[in-house]
């Protein structure tokens, strides 16, 4: 909204509203400040200067209308189908102006020179500046600087030529793009590889983030992208071996000798790699990415923070994170219709600039096909552009044809210099076409006849270039051909040694090169500590500092409560075991992060990680704090409502960084559903598909207490059905992930500490508790926790003579306390009650040795909450069966559709009947 000055509040004449104008272009408003005339300041001019200063505030109108709405006017489709008209926003008629009049050109009107020219020759300035190949959506930024800095850029050096080496480079790399998707079309008919034809210019984007990167000292690149272009880029920039793309278009694997895995498609292959441009090197690192479609967008920015806290960016409470993104940068690349139409991308967008996830700014690059699949743009979206969801978080977006690869430079470069700046993400929407169908099997006319006519009567963008510079004696077609030969002859030979080739481990390097693949078999690691460390650590856990005002209730029962049990050591509740699990590592150098809704104090206000000050919001940390000379930390990362980008983030995170112990935690533990993609193409699926280990730890709390459908199951089952563990076999530690449900604070001080201790990464689904976070019944003591113990994965019966016992109930997660309290009360003694912890990786040789005990028992029942067709019934039935050889019988809810019911009379009859079933 303008504010007028006082001095033209008292005039009333017509002539306010452009004295008005005429004040806030002085001021900036416009994004610019107009030259200062040797005229008085002052508000009462003479009548011509009334009218020059009317006249100028319409041009700086005009100015700020091609600013905003330039590009609607703007040529950005290399098809020439998109209809382009005259938007009603740039009439002329509009502003009061001749297209004769005199004015100040574009220059003179930002940098205050003296060239005049008519308003028709400033218009053709605007439209070439703001309504040709390259268009810039930039009025909506938050702040008046980066306004500024964008119209500056777009005006004065958006449009600077390339010079004449560059040129013919980018011309080499773009035919070389060509020729691979060429090669394989003549070699691999058969084969669907999603080439670049049609968007090789994106060629030209990676060129100059790569060569910006280097010459602004980054250190790394980290980069996601989908399939389109993805193996040209890897091939022609990357230096992937075409070999190893030879070899997989054969069937034959991916992976080398000895390595435990499935592999996965072509088009979801990685890399990484030292470039070297103007005698700097920036290490680029390409994620690999899943069929899903932009779901590696959280995985490639948790990377990419992993990645700068190595070398010394940011920090682990939120306004000590400095200025994130200075070494490390992460490179986004879309797909037109998925950026519009997966949550992912919001949700990517929405913690782009949150303590614990920010990375100082993405470049975000939009491969714009102009369709979906078989979709167009019409139907696959309700906004004009592919890119418009960005403008919701206030980031710049630049659209450019990709006809034109030189203006795709310019744009990057001014992209590039953006995020260097403000640390800000920003998009470049590269508008281009898809030479063939979805891939190069399909037939795309069936339903874009229209499009693919266009498509088939045009050059490619290559060769057209490549006709340009030659016309323009920029060089010689005869060496662009030398080029396209060269690399010819060099897939040729690759070729010929797809068969011998002998494929290296690229996994299990550098930081991640002291760890070893899991093995068959299942290993047992000492995670006890000494009892001075853990009391030290569970005694600086709540060590607060006076100038510290706690909560009340927070020093009484929080505070004094757990000093108290630090002395005594026994009734440690599943609070004090975390702490001392994440503090012990932290003392012993090892970070811990732990992220999700709340988690700081944690849903069930149980955990208090971080103490937020009564008098000033200001939140300390105490295992932070626990000697001066601690190099490792923890991190507390309250998220934002989401939980797909967020879990998305920790996995790339954790991928990155194994010496640091990352936690997500749902809210409730049926909220993963919300992340189930990542789930089931990262978490589930990484290693054997890329052999990349991750350590990952979830926390699902979990439990049927009435709370009704959604609140109730963390949905074990899916877990359960999604792993690799053996019906017919004994499962070992190579397993894709594990699944356990604790029912000890001690049990869960070891899973947390075994994650680190062990010499491979596993990521642990942890069924977490609810009700026993404060059950006197569910605690522990030091004595649990001393060295030389560790996680059991079955919990045998201790109050029970083994020789007494005629039935034996198998039960697992806080079910357990329920049965025990009821045999009590029943007076039984022949009843056993036996703890299956761990799910996956199934222990059937402890549950062996554990039933050798019953030598009497004739009875086997499996006990759970769940309903039948829920919980670990489906799994363990089968298992015991085969594996252990006991047919259990079943004692639990009946099948049904939900988790949960929401009716507490219902809920209760149910649980009364378990307890009947179970013991009857």
């Amino acid at each position: 909204m303008l504010k007028i000055p006082r001095t033209l509040h008292r005039r009333k004449d017509a002539t306010c509203l452009f004295q008005a104008l005429l004040y806030h272009a002085r001021s900036g408003v416009f994004g610019f400040k107009a030259r200062q005339s040797q005229e008085s300041n002052d508000f009462a001019p003479t009548v011509d200067q009334l009218q020059n200063r009317t006249e100028n505030a319409n041009v700086f109108r005009l100015v700020e209308a091609y600013r905003q709405f330039g590009h609607k006017k703007a040529r950005l489709d290399p098809l020439g189908i998109t209809q382009i008209g005259d938007p009603p926003e740039l009439s002329l008629s509009k502003f009061g102006l001749n297209p004769n009049q005199t004015v100040a050109s574009l220059d003179g009107i930002y940098n205050g020179s003296q060239g005049q020219i008519t308003v028709s020759d400033l218009i053709t300035q605007l439209e070439h500046t703001y309504c040709s190949h390259v268009a810039a959506e930039f009025s909506h930024l938050q702040t008046e600087e980066e306004r500024n800095w964008f119209a500056a850029a777009m005006e004065t050096t958006g449009h600077t030529s390339l010079q004449a080496d560059r040129r013919v480079d980018l011309a080499k790399l773009m035919l070389r793009c060509q020729a691979f998707d060429h090669f394989l079309a003549n070699k691999f008919t058969t084969v669907k590889r999603y080439g670049g034809e049609g968007g090789e210019s994106m060629m030209g984007v990676f060129d100059e983030v790569f060569r910006k990167s280097a010459s602004n000292d980054m250190s790394d690149v980290v980069l996601c992208m989908p399939h389109r272009g993805r193996l040209n880029f890897l091939t022609c920039m990357l230096d992937f071996p075409p070999v190893l793309l030879f070899r997989k278009m054969q069937g034959k694997t991916e992976l080398p000798e000895g390595a435990k895995g499935t592999g996965d498609v072509l088009s979801h292959s990685y890399t990484s790699v030292d470039l070297e441009h103007g005698g700097k090197s920036v290490h680029v690192s390409v994620i690999p990415n899943p069929s899903h479609l932009e779901a590696n967008n959280p995985v490639a920015v948790g990377k990419t923070r992993a990645k700068q806290l190595y070398v010394g960016e940011g920090d682990y409470a939120p306004g000590d994170e400095g200025q994130a993104g200075e070494k490390v940068l992460c490179v986004q690349v879309h797909g037109d219709a998925s950026f519009t139409a997966q949550g992912i991308v919001a949700e990517t967008f929405c913690i782009a600039e949150c303590p614990h996830y920010r990375v100082g700014g993405s470049i975000h690059l939009i491969v714009n096909n102009q369709i979906g699949f078989t979709t167009e743009a019409l139907l696959g979206r309700s906004s004009k552009y592919a890119s418009d969801q960005a403008k919701i978080n206030g980031y710049p977006v630049l659209h450019v044809n990709g006809d034109s690869a030189e203006d795709v430079i310019q744009a990057t470069a001014i992209a590039m210099d953006y995020r260097h700046k403000f640390h800000r993400d920003v998009i470049i929407d590269l508008i281009c076409f898809r030479k063939w169908g979805h891939n190069e099997l399909d037939d795309p006319t069936f339903t874009q006849p229209i499009m693919y006519n266009a498509i088939n009567s045009r050059g490619s963008i290559p060769d057209l270039y490549a006709k340009q510079l030659v016309s323009e004696g920029v060089c010689k077609s005869e060496d662009l051909d030398a080029v396209v030969q060269t690399w010819n002859s060099t897939l040729l030979a690759d070729l010929a040694k797809a068969d011998s080739h002998v494929v290296q481990p690229k996994h299990l390097q550098k930081q991640w090169s002291q760890l070893v693949q899991a093995s068959d078999s299942i290993t047992t690691w000492d995670t006890g500590v000494r009892s001075d460390v853990l009391k030290f650590v569970g005694a600086m856990s709540v060590h607060i500092p006076e100038h510290v005002k706690v909560h009340p209730t927070i020093q009484k029962s929080h505070v004094e409560r757990r000093r108290q049990r630090m002395v005594d050591g026994a009734e440690l509740d599943w609070s004090v075991a975390e702490a001392l699990a994440m503090g012990s590592l932290i003392y012993q150098g090892y970070n811990v992060r732990i992220s999700g809704q709340d988690v700081g104090r944690a849903t069930f206000s149980h955990r208090h990680a971080m103490i937020v000050d009564q008098e000033n919001d200001s939140i300390y940390i105490p295992l932070n704090h626990m000697t001066d000379s601690q190099s490792a930390h923890l991190e507390v990362a309250n998220s934002a409502l989401t939980e797909e980008a967020v879990l998305g983030f920790e996995y790339g995170f954790s991928m990155e960084n194994p010496n640091t112990l990352v936690i997500w935690e749902a809210q409730f533990g049926d909220f993963f559903n919300g992340a189930q993609s990542i789930i089931d193409t990262y978490i589930s699926s990484g290693e054997d598909k890329w052999l990349l280990q991750n350590g990952l730890v979830m926390l699902l709390p979990h439990g049927m207490d009435g709370a009704g459908p959604e609140h109730s199951s963390c949905r074990m089952e899916r877990f359960l059905q999604m792993c690799s563990s053996h019906e017919d076999g004994i499962d070992g530690d190579h397993i894709n992930f594990q699944v356990a449900n604790p029912t000890t604070p001690a049990q869960y001080f070891h899973l947390l500490r075994r994650q680190m201790v062990r010499n491979f990464r596993k990521p642990l689904v942890m069924v977490a508790p609810k009700v026993l976070l404060r059950l006197p019944a569910a605690t522990s003591s030091l004595a649990d926790m001393a060295p030389g113990t560790n996680f059991l994965p079955v919990l045998g019966d201790p109050k029970v003579k083994a020789d007494s016992v005629t039935k034996v109930i198998f039960v697992s997660g806080k079910h357990y306390y329920t049965l025990v309290k009821e045999r009590e009360t029943r007076g039984l003694d022949n009843v056993a009650v036996v703890r299956l912890e761990s799910l996956c990786p199934f222990p059937a040789e402890e549950l062996r040795a554990e039933i050798k005990k019953y030598s009497k028992a004739s009875e086997f029942v499996w006990s759970q909450e769940e309903h039948r067709n829920m919980g670990a019934w489906t799994f363990v039935a089968p298992r015991f069966q085969n594996i252990v050889g006991v047919q259990l019988k079943y004692a639990g809810r009946c099948n049904l559709g939900v988790p949960a019911t929401g009716i507490g009379e219902i809920h209760r009859q149910e649980s009364a009947a378990i307890i009947e079933q179970t013991f009857q």
